[in-house]
């Protein structure tokens, strides 16, 4: 089934579980806590979004690396994931964008992947026992010594990760325009750039760049621990707090910076973690999720409309705890109830913890960055 030139891999789970593969990518041994994602496409995405930083990524889907990887469908400068698990692996790739396999392109970042694995067995063991750190080793072959330098693992709960991701120095963001990025067909109600928007950076992805700017805003990227008076300078016509990695609860300053700025009332938006940050801001509690939501197909709603949603994290608000009677549930997710979306009854304030800019995912929720736009052009005209 295999050749002879593929390179052993071990994976362990924390709690002694062993897996034998292959290995694809770079050689080495990584560390961190392992997830599941059942999207059926856009792996090059997942590997590159920041949110992913510190686990290393079940796919559950049965061959990954088909189409190969491009420069284009990068969701940052880097793969952020710390491995990568896998049933079969393409070597041959085809398709007309393509630059490289997937195996390349892993091993030129220094990140291992592990396939040959029973994909399926592993998810079920993770839904039915919650996520847990585990070890990819193509060194360490030895499954008792693998688990016991794992143990020095820490946990994602206490994690700050956001610290790894951020931006250093603010910027603008400004994509060249031969990249010719655009799976959308709204182009014409697209306006020429008139709105600033502050995004907070957590972690932020590309194409959520992309479509505020689509929107026709100014986006102006600053690092998460930037003062509100500092964000305020730029004098924003709104603000947009970014998805990230890690326990919301480990980004202590955040909520202070984002209670200052919505005591501005500056139209606000927020996305994953910065939906996260917004409830802690107004009082609530976050808490681990036994196995998390990451996948392309998450149903989200609170009436008869349903949202199919893209999601990835590992952590949710508190429904109990959020108590400030302004704020309201906006949004559940349908599969297990919990918080997907919050909106403030007075001032111009709203949040999803799904990802409404997609790549990858469907587009059901893009209306949500028109509403943030339509929200600054309120607040502008009647500044």
């Amino acid at each position: 089934m295999f050749s002879d030139n593929l390179t052993p891999a071990l994976l362990v789970l924390a709690d002694g579980s062993i897996y034998e593969g292959w290995s694809f990518g770079a050689p080495g041994t990584v560390m961190g806590e392992i997830v599941f994602n059942t999207a059926m496409t856009g792996y090059q995405e997942v590997l590159t979004d920041p949110s992913y930083c510190g686990q290393i990524v079940t796919f559950t889907y049965p061959e990954l690396g088909n189409t190969g990887v491009n420069p284009r469908d990068e969701e940052s400068h880097q793969v952020h994931v710390r491995g990568a698990i896998a049933r079969s692996i393409c070597h041959h790739p085809s398709n007309w964008r393509m630059a490289q396999s997937l195996p390349e392109y892993l091993k030129q970042h220094g990140v291992p992947g592990i396939f040959g694995v029973d994909t399926r067995a592993l998810t079920r063991k993770l839904r039915e026992t919650g996520v847990m750190n585990g070890a990819i080793s193509t060194e360490i072959l030895d499954p008792v010594e693998l688990l016991r330098q794992l143990q020095d693992t820490p946990s994602m709960t206490g994690l700050n990760l956001v610290d790894v991701v951020t931006t250093t120095e603010p910027y603008e963001w400004r994509e060249a325009t031969e990249t010719n990025w655009e799976c959308f067909s709204d182009e014409a109600e697209i306006s020429p750039a008139s709105l600033t928007v502050v995004a907070i950076d957590f972690g932020i992805k590309r194409n959520i760049l992309r479509r505020l700017t689509r929107y026709g805003c100014r986006v102006i990227v600053v690092p998460a621990d930037t003062p509100a008076e500092n964000i305020l300078s730029y004098s924003p016509d709104g603000i947009f707090l970014s998805n990230g990695p890690g326990d919301p609860a480990a980004v202590a300053e955040a909520p202070a910076i984002v209670k200052a700025l919505l005591d501005k009332q500056l139209p606000t938006f927020g996305i994953c973690m910065g939906h996260q940050i917004i409830g802690r801001s107004l009082g609530a509690e976050t808490f681990k999720l036994k196995f998390g939501h990451r996948g392309l197909n998450h149903p989200c709603g609170v009436t008869q409309q349903v949202e199919i949603t893209s999601q990835n994290h590992g952590f949710a608000l508190d429904a109990d705890s959020l108590t400030d009677a302004e704020v309201e549930i906006s949004h559940l997710n349908l599969n297990d109830r919990t918080v997907a979306g919050i909106r403030h009854k007075t001032l111009p304030l709203f949040s999803v913890q799904y990802h409404p800019e997609a790549s990858p995912g469907p587009h059901d929720a893009d209306y949500l960055f028109r509403e943030f736009v339509t929200l600054m052009q309120q607040h502008k005209q009647s500044a």
